[in-house]
């Protein structure tokens, strides 16, 4: 993915600003209007970074006379005490922005780093790793494009840019092939992407002519016999216990794509700090 529209970023920091100074910050009034300072930020950890225009959007936001020099670029692996980011500008301001900035770098770092943790064991096979929309309210495209930065693809966005018909959809709408022939009805070039849990419906969604399959809790031996019955004809996703121990063995069945909720609803931040001192 892309990075998000400005207007998208805008939003995002506009909203934890808010959150956070209310308002005013009423400790950074302890120090003089005309203190003049410099910071660092380094990361205590390895990882990759994610998040540099949320972290440029809070210091222009709150004052445009912040600086900001980085030293490392997103989807850049990173080693523990390196410097990532040079700041200079009042001190006041540094010190109002410096959570909120940390908030938005050491989570989306957080999910880069695990992306690029899960992409670097299967990069021996042809597998492309998806994210889903097991996202943190407010900041799914935010997360989806760090998952980018660690190597992995995004899944559909939202509900409006991908058709994913799932086990309830066909129970309402009738069954697969119904399901599938309203879908391409309503939009006929969207993606169209079927689940299925039994070898029963991959036959039907196959019939249906899908452009995607997902295998939900298929065993390892169920993937492999979809793949070979499949191969060339439609693209083959699998969902569902995905694991530390079950993804290489997943990803060496063949199938095309594995969704992991993991790359952006277990959030684990990167442990990053800033360091301030006199200008």
């Amino acid at each position: 993915m892309q990075l998000p529209p400005i207007e998208s970023i805008r939003a995002d920091v506009k909203r934890a600003l808010t959150e956070d100074i209310g308002t005013g910050d009423i400790t950074a009034q302890l120090i003089p209007e005309d203190k003049w300072a410099k910071a660092q930020i380094i990361t205590r950890e390895t990882g990759v970074l994610a998040g540099q225009a949320w972290a440029n959007e809070v210091f222009a936001q709150i004052d445009s006379r912040v600086t900001l020099t980085w030293r490392a670029q997103d989807g850049d692996r990173l080693e523990p005490n390196q410097t990532i980011l040079e700041l200079e500008g009042p001190a006041r301001a540094l010190l109002t922005g410096e959570r909120t900035a940390m908030n938005f770098l050491q989570t989306l770092a957080g999910a880069a780093s695990v992306a690029r943790e899960y992409a670097d064991r299967v990069m021996h096979t042809s597998v492309k790793l998806l994210d889903t929309r097991k996202t943190i309210p407010g900041l799914r495209l935010a997360q989806k494009y760090a998952v980018t930065c660690g190597g992995c693809y995004n899944h559909r966005i939202g509900l409006f840019d991908a058709f994913l018909i799932k086990e309830n959809h066909i129970t309402a709408s009738g069954g697969i092939q119904a399901a599938v022939e309203a879908a391409r009805a309503l939009a006929p070039t969207v993606l169209l992407e079927v689940e299925v849990e039994t070898e029963s419906e991959l036959e039907q969604a196959l019939s249906a002519q899908v452009d995607r399959i997902m295998l939900d809790n298929f065993t390892l031996e169920q993937m492999q016999a979809a793949v070979q019955r499949c191969q060339g004809e439609v693209s083959l996703e699998v969902s569902g216990n995905v694991t530390d121990a079950t993804l290489v063995p997943i990803a060496e069945t063949g199938v095309d794509y594995i969704s992991i909720g993991a790359l952006t609803k277990h959030c684990r931040a990167l442990d990053l700090s800033m360091r301030l001192t006199d200008g």
